[in-house]
């Protein structure tokens, strides 16, 4: 009977997944308990290579976008590609690691949300939650408007790396970075107009399968008529891009806890209700995660048993 090392020589199919999965754990660790690390975030390098690739009088102007993403994709997906097997996949999983811990936030999302619920007034509360309507000139503190925002950022700042990572490696996760910051970042206004479209239209294709998938484990962390109810009533109108069934499903799905919170609590509401909602927003995202996670945990397992 072969030992350990001829199973991972020999058959290596389920390492992979295994690699993937200890890519995400230690991303995660290192992005929520190492907090100063998120200062490596930096994509200014992207806003200069937009801004060179579009300065007036270039021949290369009516390609920033394509070749602002292509040129940086290629040279790591080289390098993953070159790196998948050596030293049993250490330094792949180095690589993996980096980039999605690279692509994730790049703000966190935790400490925005407490930012929002420890500001004391009406201007200060609308000035904490400014950077979760990153692709809004309005701010809204409202209880539906937070709960909106903290999903749609949750998508953008976690669920879309994660996604595009477990499907494509390393440059799935930094190509989905790269695509949003061309699409509301400042890398937009680096883009000439209609490619600046072109990069918004992008990043909703790429958004949809995400949004779909939160809302189906959504369904499952929380309320699944109300949120199944809320995606039909967006899709009757037919199969369509946008965030407004994940938005929809969220709202409904706050409703429902917060109802239930009511029918249990002896006493009143010990915040202002838009807090509760966006308290109870960011708790579900959570929740969500934790299933992604398991999910993924469990192909693992299957793949080795299997």
């Amino acid at each position: 009977m072969p030992g350990p090392q001829a199973r991972l020589g020999a058959d290596s199919r389920p390492l992979p997944m295994a690699t993937t999965l200890v890519a995400v754990i230690l991303a995660l660790l290192l992005g929520h308990f190492v907090r100063p690390l998120a200062s490596l975030r930096q994509y200014g390098w992207f806003v200069a290579w937009l801004g060179w690739l579009g300065r007036e009088g270039s021949a290369l102007r009516g390609f920033v976008l394509p070749l602002g993403l292509l040129l940086p994709l290629t040279v790591l997906g080289l390098l993953q590609w070159g790196w998948a097997g050596w030293a049993y996949g250490l330094f792949g999983l180095l690589l993996g690691v980096a980039a999605l811990f690279y692509a994730w936030g790049p703000r966190d999302l935790d400490l925005d949300v407490e930012a929002v619920v420890a500001a004391e007034g009406l201007e200060a509360r609308r000035e904490a939650a400014r950077p979760l309507f990153p692709q809004r000139e309005t701010v809204s503190v409202e209880g539906g408007a937070l709960v909106e925002a903290v999903f749609r950022c949750a998508l953008w700042r976690w669920f879309g790396p994660l996604f595009w990572f477990l499907l494509l490696g390393p440059v799935g996760a930094v190509g989905y970075r790269l695509v949003t910051l061309s699409a509301q970042g400042a890398a937009r206004e680096r883009l000439p107009e209609a490619q600046g479209g072109a990069a918004a239209t992008l990043l909703a294709l790429l958004d949809w399968p995400v949004a779909q998938l939160m809302t189906l484990t959504l369904a499952l962390a929380a309320d699944f008529d109300a949120v199944i109810g809320a995606w039909r009533q967006w899709h009757a109108e037919g199969v369509r891009l946008g965030l407004g069934h994940l938005e929809a499903a969220a709202r409904a799905s706050v409703a429902v806890e917060l109802a239930e919170e009511d029918a249990c609590a002896a006493d009143g509401p010990a915040q202002a209700p838009a807090l509760l909602e966006l308290r109870d927003a960011m708790s579900l995202v959570w929740r969500i995660l934790v299933i992604w996670m398991g999910v993924l945990a469990l192909f693992v397992v299957a793949g080795f048993v299997g």
